[in-house]
């Protein structure tokens, strides 16, 4: 397929112009998944015919309109909980499954020379910080919302683990999604910020951006779970399944996610 048609099929997705269906289902999925679940769909429709609708979103947003009753057939959550939440509340079909845990990773543009180590990933926020009291400016930390986006969650305790997270009130910016929160990290007036290592890996991001990953000691798991909500329809079954075939592994595994029956890295502190 050329870029050309690459192009086309992508529009077509996202406008629900497939020709399998007159009304594809819509799908709501973590913004991590913004450029991962956009190659699955992609991939699944060339097979099948079928055609979707991706919404991408902060996680908890899309927990509290689902409740509400938001049109939308199958929810792929960056945190398990609010799925298991809307199962217990009878709002899905069953607790769905795990599909990929996620990486939090620190991202900066890529015309800096100064990106922190392995041993010391978040040495970049202590520089801002010490920048900032001796009057040099006030650079950036992005991260997405806490009380909504779970990758915003594991930024807050990664920075509670490294004693960062009260210094660096006055430097964050928040992002409303993940997403969000990758654009304001590589924005000129940003230090960085921590995000979903999926986003530092795809192709759009990292020809302009470096990342280092923090080690997944210094927060939850970042388990994801997806679940069919009420009333889905027959593509929106077809497209779960087929996102737990190896073809869709693949493509998770490739934007750095882990699958559910890996095991977890060793040596990581």
């Amino acid at each position: 397929m050329n870029s050309l048609a690459r192009w086309v099929l992508a529009v077509c997705l996202v406008l629900g112009l497939g020709p399998a269906m007159a009304s594809p289902p819509t799908v709501a999925a973590a913004s991590d998944l913004q450029f991962a679940l956009a190659e699955a769909a992609e991939r699944f429709a060339a097979e099948t015919g079928r055609s979707l609708r991706l919404n991408f979103g902060s996680s908890g947003n899309f927990r509290r309109q689902i409740a509400q009753g938001a049109p939308f057939e199958l929810y792929l959550s960056a945190d398990e909980a609010y799925v298991l939440a809307l199962h217990e509340e009878g709002h899905t079909e069953d607790a769905g499954v795990v599909y990929a845990i996620g990486r939090l990773a620190w991202l900066q543009r890529a015309d800096r020379d100064d990106l922190p180590g392995d041993e010391a990933p978040l040495a970049a926020v202590r520089e801002a910080l010490e920048a900032h009291a001796a009057g040099e400016g006030r650079p950036r930390i992005a991260l997405a919302n806490p009380e909504h986006a779970p990758y915003g969650v594991a930024a807050r305790q990664a920075l509670e683990h490294a004693g960062l997270w009260d210094d660096s009130a006055a430097l964050r910016v928040l992002g409303e999604n993940v997403s969000q929160a990758a654009q304001f990290a590589l924005s000129d007036d940003a230090r960085g910020g921590l995000v979903a290592w999926s986003l530092a890996l795809a192709p759009q991001l990292a020809q302009r951006s470096d990342f280092v990953l923090i080690p997944e000691a210094w927060h939850e798991p970042l388990v994801q779970r997806m679940a069919l909500v009420k009333g889905a329809g027959e593509t929106a079954r077809a497209f779960y399944a087929w996102l737990q075939q190896p073809p869709a592994r693949e493509i998770f595994a490739g934007y750095g996610f882990r699958l559910p029956d890996e095991a977890e890295p060793a040596g990581e502190h």
